[in-house]
């Protein structure tokens, strides 16, 4: 399973790997310290800091998958007359236009003008032309816009 990503996206998800790898050692401080205090049945510090150990952990391995599997996205490398992942595309929609970027879903953020290949209108302008009517069903029902553009 690919994780398609831009470089940015990447570099976003090692940061973070970094800051929780991090954590973990300081969590496993607090984790000593807790066991130093006894009874471990009754310790809250204890039972709180494995909690924490134990989300961090599996937030560690789900990132070293994303990356291990990550496929880069070349946004420059948007040939313009077909939409690909990583293209910038601008539609009309009942007369409004609007601009997404189709990327991962890993950097969807639709408030932001990126939306995920695997979203209902990703998949719909997927491989549509410039002047091309594309229709998407979407929870709402079913939507047609026009490809004005694809930078």
């Amino acid at each position: 399973m690919s994780n398609f990503i831009t470089v940015e996206g990447l570099a976003k998800l090692k940061e973070e790997l970094a800051e929780i790898k991090l954590k973990l050692k300081e969590v496993a401080l607090k984790i000593k310290e807790a066991r130093e205090f006894g009874d471990l049945s009754e310790n809250a510090e204890y039972h709180e800091a494995k909690n924490e150990q134990s989300f961090l952990v599996g937030r560690e391995q789900e990132i070293e998958f994303k990356i291990k599997n990550a496929e880069i996205i070349e946004t420059k490398a948007c040939d313009k007359s077909v939409v690909t992942i990583g293209c910038t595309v601008e539609i009309l929609d009942d007369g409004e236009k609007v601009i997404y970027q189709i990327v991962g879903s890993e950097e969807a953020d639709p408030l932001n003008g990126r939306i995920s290949i695997d979203s209902p209108v990703g998949r719909a302008v997927v491989g549509a032309k410039k002047g091309d009517n594309v229709k998407v069903t979407t929870p709402a029902g079913v939507s047609e816009f026009k490809i004005v553009d694809i930078r």
